[in-house]
């Protein structure tokens, strides 16, 4: 059973973000390094769903926020692809392991395997710990930040896409399936930066508008400087704080950086915003972590 120490979780709240080393098993990581295998092997994704992924705000907000296959994916399984990996007619151009940024946002409910990681008796164990009343999975995503890919993830934090009132309610367990060093893009975090709040937030347009979000307010600008990198070994989870700030680089490597991730809420007292872009839906209330 994996375990956590006072001083640890003290370190959490003053860092916005924490380390855990062999957290899971190398038996656990290569089981769901499987299973997203089997899953992709099933993969047959339509044409009008070919949505390409961008991190960068008007690219993002273009193709990924006008697309009806984004905001309603976050109670199925749903594949979301780098850029330039169709041809002209909508054929990979690409191995379909090697064209695929992520898979969201509901592994966590419909794959056995990934539920039984959610939900482990160590996560819940370790969400008692840190103080979660009535925690519930909001997402879950398997990122694979393929060997030579020249996109990074731009410096954010999550409660600018996750809002909630009040703040502070939003928890990322960021799951290394593979060593994640500064070569082939580990994180960064901008350490304490938690405590400023945000500054903007993406929301849904009124329905018809194209596109169907867009960011309101403004964003902080923030040196190299601030940030210190945070390789973590496979098997390793980092906690991340919802309004930490943290970012990729690019992986120019020749290993890919494959990552389970999930967000818990403390549902008690919470007001999770009708104008996020994830919503839950009648199909798939966000589920309670503790079984």
């Amino acid at each position: 059973m994996a375990f956590v120490t006072e001083e640890q979780i003290q370190q959490f709240h003053e860092d916005g973000f924490l380390v855990l080393e062999e957290f899971f098993t190398t038996e656990e990581c290569d089981a769901m390094r499987e299973q997203i295998q089997k899953i992709i092997a099933k993969m047959d994704v339509p044409p009008h769903c070919r949505t390409e992924f961008s991190t960068h705000e008007k690219e993002q907000l273009q193709a990924q926020g006008s697309a009806d296959y984004f905001l309603t994916s976050g109670d199925k399984i749903r594949f979301f692809f780098e850029r330039g990996v169709f041809d002209e007619k909508g054929d990979f151009l690409v191995p379909k392991e090697k064209s695929i940024n992520k898979i969201g946002h509901a592994l966590h409910a419909y794959d056995p395997i990934f539920k039984q990681i959610t939900h482990s008796s160590k996560v819940q164990e370790l969400g008692r710990k840190l103080g979660f009343e009535k925690p519930v999975v909001v997402q879950s995503m398997y990122i694979f930040k393929v060997q030579c890919l020249l996109v990074s993830v731009r410096p954010h934090q999550d409660a600018t896409f996750l809002y909630t009132e009040p703040l502070g309610r939003i928890l990322g367990l960021w799951l290394a399936l593979e060593n994640a060093t500064q070569e082939n893009s580990c994180l960064w975090f901008i350490p304490g930066s938690h405590t400023n709040g945000i500054t903007r937030r993406m929301v849904r347009t009124p329905p018809g508008t194209i596109p169907c979000t867009q960011f309101i307010g403004s964003e902080r600008t923030y040196q190299d400087s601030q940030f210190i990198p945070v390789p973590i070994r496979k098997g390793g989870l980092i906690l991340i704080h919802g309004e930490v700030v943290h970012k990729s680089e690019l992986n120019s490597s020749e290993w890919s950086r494959h990552v389970y991730t999930f967000h818990l809420m403390e549902a008690k007292d919470t007001s999770w915003s009708k104008e996020n872009w994830l919503q839950p839906t009648p199909e798939l209330p966000f589920p309670p972590l503790y079984t």
